[in-house]
């Protein structure tokens, strides 16, 4: 006791200092302990987790006049309420992991690598991942745990000329939640579908089956399979979720599918309750809907490779071609790959990490979450090619023959079929689309995240304790745009918005990203900021990927878009010439964004023109901390 009274003493003399500069800021006094005592827990850093104090030198512990010396760090109060974070660093990696892997590394993933040499894929994805994926993935990662902002705030610390990139990436986000979550719908659909003793999907005696129907299986070797041969599975997927049969094309979509319009309002209740609260919410969700689908991946993979015939899938899809090597597509697919699958420049992983402590070794996650995703995306090409093996060897074709779809069919169409040809299929198949949904539902939970980071970040006034009414809003516009795509040619919107709405926008949005990064803010400040927050500057080989290896990689996916425009065609429907049109309208509706704000910027600014694009290029004063970061003296 007689040892605490003086402590009590110095507290409330610090208590009155407090208060006399309330105006100015708080006082707080960081006495340093005797030999033996420990700091109190807010004696290291401040409020928003930055460090209050900087170690000390020998020569400077004894300015006192008697007794210990003090130091007095004045933090600037702020009006604002602290930036919430993650509950624990775990919330944050799944969070990650789930966002980083989703729907394309199921399907597209494998298609893509068995497409392009097999094994030999593998070398070119590598060398993308290395030296163009993993680097933007480290960079986002970084500039959102330092400047702790969305995409749209974040310009502002940068460069705010170019802060129409924030806002073109909200416009994709909008447009990938109007499409991407329609998939969810149909797995939904699969999955209440499940729930009998005889899939639907499995037999030629439903009221939506043709005549050219033709159920097959082991048991049954008299059926024979031609080319005109449609299986159940096909029939159910095209007739009776999709009842695509009932739509001529884009010009004539038809009415609204009422099933799948409950299915996707069930879908976005689910997302709406897992984020209305933030990171806190969301962060717990992500413990069974990022873990779960591992667990069924490890299931299908057991039982995949017990199938006959699963051997032929895995040599089919892993036996290297050398020769496509030479060719300049398994480069240019290989590109797109790995940066559809990590995902920068969505605004996503901005979000996440400026929920982070501003401490966290956000280097270290980066190589952890990245190397997991190209994993996943590995370990899901064993689980469909083991299946399609199967599927070969009881058609007796060719794997090639088997695997000639991509995209949602290849979940949808094959591997369904083979699901109902298992024994215990109705368990396969529960198991099979709750994993579809769970890797559906990260993602979206990660793209809305992103928007609404962003946008409670530019207007924190108007929003701040607003949030659960703005994401209300936000989920009711996702709803009311996905709508089209649950009519009965909603398939061909999705397809379109697929092909047009968010690939060429985005890559072309994360080139502006990296040069305004590396060139106006400039590397060698960035890097500095890495120093500050971890202790060490990145070293020499991101410095490298950042000024002209990463540039050169997203021009490359530019250029291969450009100069290869893809042919879209779905089912037996060849997308005509004005879609193609509408497409890359729909595309530019969000780039436009980042030419648009530039004219803005120029004038609106004032002064004359040099001063306004000296201006526009520079950061803005007091910014460089963004607005949840408190400034911090220090003073012996």
């Amino acid at each position: 006791m007689e040892m605490k009274q003086p402590m009590m003493t110095e507290r409330e003399g610090e208590d009155r200092s407090r208060e006399e500069t309330q105006e100015n800021g708080r006082l707080v006094a960081d006495g340093l302990a005797e030999k033996g005592q420990k700091p109190g827990p807010q004696s290291g850093q401040v409020s928003n987790g930055y460090p209050a104090t900087s170690p000390q030198s020998p020569g400077e512990t004894g300015a006192g006049i008697g007794g210990p010396p003090r130091t007095l760090v004045v933090q600037q109060t702020s009006l604002e309420h602290p930036r919430e974070t993650w509950s624990k660093k775990i919330d944050f990696l799944l969070s990650v992991v789930g966002y980083a892997v989703d729907l394309g590394n199921v399907w597209r993933f494998p298609y893509i690598c068995y497409q392009n040499g097999g094994g030999a894929f593998l070398l070119p994805y590598l060398l993308m991942a290395v030296f163009g994926g993993v680097p933007l993935f480290y960079m986002e990662l970084a500039l959102g745990q330092f400047h702790r902002s969305g995409c749209i705030s974040i310009w502002r610390q940068i460069c705010p000329i170019f802060k129409g990139i924030g806002f073109a990436i909200c416009i994709i986000a909008l447009y990938i939640a109007f499409y991407y979550n329609t998939i969810m719908a149909w797995a939904l659909y699969y999955l209440l579908s499940s729930f009998n003793a005889t899939l639907p999907w499995s037999t030629c005696t439903n009221a939506w089956n043709t005549a050219s129907c033709t159920r097959y299986s082991f048991t049954d070797r008299n059926v024979s399979w031609n080319n005109a041969s449609i299986s159940p599975a096909e029939e159910f997927y095209t007739r009776q979720v999709l009842q695509v049969h009932l739509s001529p094309g884009l010009h004539q979509l038809g009415p609204v599918s009422w099933q799948l319009a409950l299915c996707l309002l069930f879908i976005f209740t689910v997302v709406y309750f897992s984020i209305w609260k933030g990171v806190k919410t969301s962060g717990k969700v992500v413990w069974v809907t990022a873990t779960l689908p591992y667990v069924v991946l490890l299931v299908l993979l057991v039982r995949g490779a017990t199938l006959p015939g699963a051997w032929r899938g895995v040599v089919y899809y892993l036996k290297p071609d050398w020769t496509k090597l030479l060719t300049t597509t398994i480069w240019i697919d290989a590109a797109a790959q790995i940066f559809f699958s990590l995902g920068p420049g969505f605004g996503v992983l901005l979000a996440f990490a400026s929920y982070n402590p501003f401490h966290n070794n956000c280097y270290k996650d980066a190589l952890v979450t990245s190397s997991i995703n190209c994993l996943t995306s590995f370990l899901s090409g064993f689980v469909i090619f083991t299946v399609l093996g199967y599927m070969a060897e009881m058609r007796n074709l060719g794997v090639e023959h088997v695997a000639k779809d991509a995209g949602p069919s290849l979940l949808f169409i094959i591997y369904a079929e083979a699901i109902a040809n298992m024994p215990a299929a109705t368990f396969f198949a529960i198991i099979f689309f709750l994993m579809i949904i769970m890797l559906g539902l990260d993602s979206t939970f990660a793209g809305l995240e992103g928007v609404i980071t962003a946008v409670l970040d530019e207007f924190p006034q108007v929003l701040a304790k607003r949030r659960e009414w703005f994401v209300l809003g936000l989920i009711c516009v996702c709803y009311l745009g996905a709508l089209s795509t649950l009519t009965y040619g909603g398939a061909f919107v999705v397809k379109l918005f697929e092909e047009y709405a968010t690939g060429p926008a985005v890559i072309t949005v994360v080139f502006l990203e990296v040069i305004a990064v590396s060139w106006f803010y400039g590397t060698s400040k960035f890097c500095r900021d890495v120093h500050m927050m971890l202790g060490f500057s990145p070293s020499w080989f991101w410095k490298v990927c950042w000024m002209a290896i990463c540039p050169c990689f997203l021009l490359f996916i530019i250029a291969s878009f450009l100069a290869f425009p893809p042919e879209v065609r779905l089912f037996n429907y060849l997308y005509p010439t004005w879609t193609t049109v509408l497409g890359y309208c729909i595309g530019v509706s969000s780039f436009i964004c980042v030419p648009s704000y530039m004219l803005y910027h120029l004038l609106t600014t004032p002064g004359t023109f040099k001063q306004r694009l000296l201006k526009s290029i520079t950061p803005e004063a007091g910014g460089a901390g963004g607005p949840h970061r408190d400034i911090v003296v220090n003073a012996v």
